[in-house]
């Protein structure tokens, strides 16, 4: 079976209840559309968890992206001393922002990692890709992590803005594709509708995932061989 999630943001007991809930197995593949770190506690567990299962596709996210560059910028050392000493001002900014951002978490989580742990995970950053084109069960996806916008929709990923693929809000209203879903994370649903609060959305050929797991709502995942639901709280 194919599993998509999005937004985790460091619920590791979440991640591992759903993995749980639907039986992940071996044959079985799950894709996790992005933003995996930051604002919850467990951003480096879920990555290490990750790292050892080659059959979980990450995607990259704005999240993951930014906390990707402030550890590289840290020098994998991600110390007091070298935080309140190495850094110089412009950086000290961007580490204020990503820290306000919910980035403190992942920060925090990383400390208490040895340094060959730390290496291990920054380098399994560069294995995220920017979007995939599946098709399962006779329906053809697009999963990324921000979306495309309407006007867009039509030029090949490949050329799609990196920026826009990150942090594209879509419109959920209209439909994009009639041989294609759109499945997008990022937003989280009870943005969109009041009727999606805590739940994934279906409708217009979009499948909206980010169920605001981070801001106390569900956890939520969907088989894509079938698009039945599940949800951890």
């Amino acid at each position: 079976m194919i599993y998509a999630m999005s937004d985790l943001h460091g619920q590791y007991v979440k991640y591992v209840a759903m993995l749980e809930k639907i039986g992940f197995s071996d044959d079985d593949m799950l894709f996790v559309l992005g933003d995996i770190v930051d604002r919850g506690s467990g951003s480096a567990q879920i990555l290490y968890d990750m790292t050892l299962r080659p059959n979980i596709y990450p995607i990259l996210g704005n999240h993951d992206m930014m906390a990707a560059h402030m550890l590289a910028r840290l020098c994998v050392d991600v110390s007091e001393e070298n935080i309140e000493t190495s850094l110089n001002a412009g950086t000290l900014r961007e580490l204020s922002l990503w820290q306000m951002d919910g980035g403190s978490e992942t920060l925090a989580s990383f400390q208490k990692l040895d340094q060959e742990t730390r290496l291990s995970l920054m380098e399994f950053f560069d294995e995220f890709s920017l979007y995939e084109e599946l098709t399962v069960a006779g329906r053809k996806f697009i999963l990324v992590h921000g979306g495309i916008p309407f006007e867009k929709k039509d030029i090949p990923l490949e050329l799609q803005n990196e920026g826009d693929l990150l942090t594209c809000r879509p419109d959920y209203d209209k439909r994009y594709y009639t041989d294609r879903i759109l499945v997008t994370g990022h937003t989280p649903t009870f943005l969109i509708d009041d009727r999606f609060d805590g739940r994934i959305l279906q409708e217009n050929g979009h499948i909206a995932l980010d169920c605001g797991a981070a801001f106390g709502r569900p956890l939520g995942c969907i088989r894509l061989d079938d698009l039945q639901e599940f949800y951890v709280t």
